[in-house]
């Protein structure tokens, strides 16, 4: 599995907007300039982003955008799937596939299912909190 350039500027939109979490609206050039990420790109991040439930935003004068809800609440895991979609490591497990003919007979599917597991299980564990934490500290472990 590979996080496109797409998931990681989520998460680095996320975490300007976690930063700014209680102040006003925070507008998306303001993240485009701190974060050095095209303005025209995180247009089309942040729209999955709102559709997802994890940010809202207000467009015209004095607009912006903020956090749905708590950095606490909002983990690792939403954000990639907002942004990626499927995080599954093979086709044959993403959410929108018919059903594996093989399936049943398939001795890897449960080494790819392991992995899904442990990847949405590490990437659930860590919240937009703990990243600000973690930067705040000095420390590079979440």
């Amino acid at each position: 599995m590979m996080i496109s350039t797409k998931g990681r500027y989520a998460l680095r939109i996320m975490t300007e907007l976690a930063a700014a979490e209680g102040e006003d609206l925070v507008p998306l050039r303001d993240v485009a300039r701190k974060q050095e990420i095209s303005e025209k790109y995180m247009e089309a991040i942040i729209k999955s982003l709102v559709k997802a439930g994890l940010v809202i935003g207000l467009r015209g004068k004095g607009g912006g955008y903020r956090l749905a809800r708590p950095a606490g609440e909002c983990t690792v895991w939403d954000i990639l799937e907002a942004a990626e979609g499927s995080l599954a490591p093979v086709a044959c497990l993403e959410a929108d596939r018919t059903h594996c003919a093989r399936a049943d007979q398939c001795l890897t599917l449960p080494i790819w299912k392991g992995l899904e597991r442990t990847i949405r299980d590490y990437f659930s564990g860590i919240t937009l909190a703990q990243l600000l934490r973690q930067t705040e500290d000095g420390s590079q472990q979440v």
